[in-house]
């Protein structure tokens, strides 16, 4: 609620509009992006559930600041992740500043940066976090094809 005035009067409507359902509640996020076309697509306040609960995809998404070290060394890596799963119909790679934006469920807790979830298309709130491996290729991509529910199969597995 952020009244301009504060008075009994824009309580009671503000109680009675939250008891009949009809209040939103206010997310932080940036723009959402006009082309997000790229081998990992970017999440905001306002499309997370849209792109990481959506039930038809797998979703791998990184949580990350800006400013953090750790993320600024992992950016090539991911990119290079997106576009080795670029042509899987069924799994997103994404990311979402943390920073600029509010993760609007509760199963995805971010306490340092960077966070990686997967996020299963029959399990959105169950994701799996991304422990204690190298934050690499090899490890990412095993991590991946770990939980993947359904991956097409590669020129090498044939």
């Amino acid at each position: 609620m952020e009244p301009e005035e504060f008075d009994s009067d824009v309580l009671r409507q503000f109680v009675m509009a939250f008891k009949k359902g009809k209040l939103k509640p206010i997310v932080k996020s940036q723009p959402v992006p006009k082309n997000n076309k790229g081998p990992v697509k970017v999440v905001v306040g306002k499309t997370f559930d849209t792109i990481v609960m959506d039930p038809k995809n797998d979703v791998l998404i990184e949580f990350y600041a800006p400013w953090c070290g750790h993320c600024k060394k992992l950016e090539p890596v991911y990119n290079e992740l997106g576009k080795k799963y670029k042509n899987e119909k069924n799994l997103i790679i994404a990311k979402m500043d943390a920073t600029a934006n509010d993760v609007t469920n509760d199963h995805y807790k971010v306490e340092g940066f960077p966070t990686i979830y997967f996020a299963p298309k029959d399990k959105k709130n169950n994701p799996i976090k991304f422990e204690g491996g190298d934050r690499d290729l090899e490890h990412l991509s095993k991590f991946i094809e770990e939980h993947a529910t359904k991956l097409s199969r590669t020129k090498e597995e044939l």
